[in-house]
């Protein structure tokens, strides 16, 4: 008979089969521990002790392997780490290296150290995606943008019980068409970089139109294959219409002055290297991955290196105005806030800092100062302060830190706020207004405020602003301002202020955009993702 050798040969098998589990539980457990032991910082002690946590509950079974190696959504997980970098992220910080080596070796301590490993980059590829690489506060203190953290623990559990996993990876990504048209345009540019880029065009004469220059042809084709030219490619060294309209096209994508002129401003946007906007893009993705999905239906959106308010009621922008934001010096935080109030014909309140270094100087110089622009000096700044007569002072033996008064100047042609406020109530006292210096909005870099964001046309954004409301229009805020008169203007529904920072970005058209590093954020933050990397156990 051959049914006792099947039932030995069945039996050899199966105990196999549990020893090799048993091995492999073995194995997981002690680099569980040996990964423990090795934690270097928060994070990774995080990390380590929220997958502990997961197989132990588990009683060691794991997900994305068997005895003989990857299973099928092992493999998957491994493709899914693979393309991080369409999102601007790095494999490498998912250990891929490392688990293609171990994958490739068979043996019980690999595969154990392959389970492991491999949930560990799960985590912190959803955590990237989710959140970001580095918190915005750590990039720059100046940086308080929404981020919804990531819940590791609860990553790990619910993508051992994925049916679709890469549907689950793609629920972390921010769910915005703003982030995926940047996504397209970053692997746009990569292709360009693929092909070689594009060389310099050398300095020369501001190029004007009509003229006859040898570096036209090489502008012609560089506009061709950035798109902003859609002519007929030749050797004619003529600057012709077709040209002078792609670079307009070309200068309203860099927040360029729009004429048409090939100068030193545009000549530099021209060649800046192909990796350079790769990085930018890499850089702004990250931005992104820092704001909420939903910015409101309605909201306000400043974006500081563009100098620029944008009104909107989705899906439609119904206001799009010039900014001045503050200098290098006195930088305007980022954050989200809403705004609660107006104020038509405001006081100005002056700061300690700009009362004793900017106007005590003026105030010397000239007695009458104070009284020429509308200022009231106060006793101190206690709600019973009492005005106080600036020539009873003398003011040649008061010093900046001496300074004890406060200063407020009244509604006027000179008030420093202009005619209207917009009060977001938020901790840093920044908040939109008016201003009389509207010389400033013709600039191209506008940063001249000390934070206070400066909107170059208040009475339409009032108007639009109070629109939802009902009972006030241009006619009667104009009205208002005429009287002199202060006025409180509370909103019925605050409306959502959001203050980014984006150097790059596409349009709704496809139009991918670039701006000058006004604050030099890029660079900070491309230093700390660098740190952030070496700091990486992924990288040891």
């Amino acid at each position: 008979m051959r049914i006792v050798p099947v039932v030995v040969a069945l039996f050899l098998l199966i105990s196999l089969s549990h020893s090799q589990a048993q091995g492999l539980k073995e194995a997981l457990d002690e680099r569980i521990i040996t990964g423990a032991e090795n934690a270097a910082n928060e994070d990774e002690i995080e990390s380590l002790s929220a997958l502990d946590e997961f197989y132990r509950r588990r009683d060691l079974q794991a997900i994305w392997i068997n005895p003989q190696g990857l299973n099928n959504r092992g493999r998957e997980l491994l493709a899914l780490l693979s393309e991080a970098a369409a999102d601007g992220l790095n494999p490498n910080d998912y250990a891929l290296t490392e688990l293609r080596q171990l994958s490739a070796t068979i043996n019980i301590a690999n595969i154990a150290a392959l389970e492991h490993r491999l949930s560990l980059s799960l985590m912190q590829f959803v955590s990237d995606l989710g959140q970001g690489r580095t918190a915005p506060h750590v990039a720059d203190p100046d940086l308080y943008p929404y981020r919804q953290e990531v819940d590791k623990s609860q990553a790990i559990e619910k993508a051992a019980g994925a049916v679709d996993l890469k549907s689950f990876i793609d629920g972390y990504r921010p769910q915005t068409i703003r982030y995926t048209r940047a996504k397209a345009a970053l692997k746009q540019y990569r292709a360009l970089a693929t092909n070689g880029g594009w060389e310099p065009l050398p300095a020369g004469e501001t190029l004007k139109p009509g003229m006859n220059d040898p570096r036209v042809p090489a502008l012609r084709a560089r506009l061709e294959l950035w798109g902003d030219y859609s002519g007929e490619i030749s050797d004619s060294k003529v600057y012709d219409d077709a040209l002078v309209k792609a670079v307009k096209s070309m200068q309203y994508r860099h927040g360029l002055a729009q004429d048409g002129v090939v100068g030193k401003a545009t000549l530099k946007e021209l060649n800046v290297p192909v990796e350079d906007r790769v990085e930018q893009l890499i850089i702004n993705l990250e931005r992104r991955r820092w704001m909420p999905d939903d910015f409101g239906q309605r909201y306000i959106f400043v974006n500081l290196a563009d100098f620029t308010l944008k009104l909107v009621h989705e899906p439609k922008t119904l206001l799009d105005m010039r900014v001045v934001i503050g200098k290098t010096y006195h930088k305007t935080p980022i954050f989200s806030k809403d705004m609660t109030y107006l104020e038509i014909n405001p006081f100005w309140n002056v700061p300690p800092s700009i009362a004793g270094g900017e106007i005590l100087p003026k105030l010397k110089k000239n007695p009458n100062y104070l009284n020429e622009r509308n200022f009231t000096l106060l006793s101190d700044w206690s709600a019973s302060a009492k005005p106080v007569d600036p020539s009873s002072i003398d003011w040649s033996q008061v010093s900046r830190k001496t300074f004890r008064w406060k200063l407020r100047q009244g509604p006027g042609d000179n008030n420093a706020l202009g005619r209207i406020k917009f009060m977001l109530p938020n901790h840093f006292n920044i908040y939109l207004h008016d201003t009389p210096s509207k010389s400033k909005f013709t600039k191209a870099v506008r940063s001249f405020s000390h934070g206070c964001i400066r909107v170059h046309e208040p009475v339409r954004l009032a108007d639009m602003v109070l629109t939802p409301q009902g009972g006030w229009d241009e006619a009667r805020i104009r009205d208002t301002i005429a009287s002199e008169e202060r006025r409180i203007v509370k909103l019925q529904q605050p409306l959502p202020v959001h203050i980014s920072y984006l150097t790059a970005w596409v349009n709704k058209d496809n139009s991918v955009h670039f701006r000058g590093d006004i604050y030099q954020r890029d660079t900070q933050l491309a230093d700390t993702l660098l740190g952030v990397r070496s700091n990486r156990f992924t990288n040891r």
